[in-house]
């Protein structure tokens, strides 16, 4: 029911302080939704012309509250790509998967029709006679 404080939620919004250039915030709200921290940056300080005190409070409160990300929370940059693809484009994943699984279902019918074919029988009892 309790689930391990240490292991990372893939799609859980953190605190990147590995790019961090303040505390992070920027950078984890780019790493979360896809886009480069440097366009979250920028667009965080020309939103700042227009509400600065509501964007200053919200910055704080993330820099607050927001977990920081685990440094080992991928094996690979592949692992990475995927958990964040699964973020910004589920339907594309979910998409991919399907993909995979037709896949995997066509390879699986193509080697059991191989097994039940009379010419797998034929040469199973051939290597039998072979082997006696």
């Amino acid at each position: 029911m309790y689930e391990d404080q240490r292991t990372p939620r893939y799609k859980k919004l953190y605190l990147d302080k590995k790019n961090a250039k303040i505390s992070g915030v920027c950078a984890g709200v780019g790493d979360y939704f896809g886009i480069d921290p440097l366009v979250v940056r920028i667009a965080t300080v020309i939103s700042c012309f227009f509400s600065a005190p509501f964007i200053i409070l919200g910055y704080i409160i993330l820099a607050i509250f927001l977990d920081t990300k685990p440094v080992d929370m991928y094996e690979s940059k592949k692992e990475s790509d995927f958990w964040k693809s699964v973020r910004t484009e589920p339907s594309n994943t979910v998409r991919d998967v399907r993909h995979k699984f037709r896949d995997i279902e066509r390879r699986l019918r193509a080697a059991e029709a191989y097994v039940t074919s009379p010419q797998y029988n034929l040469h199973r009892e051939i290597n039998d006679l072979e082997d006696r």
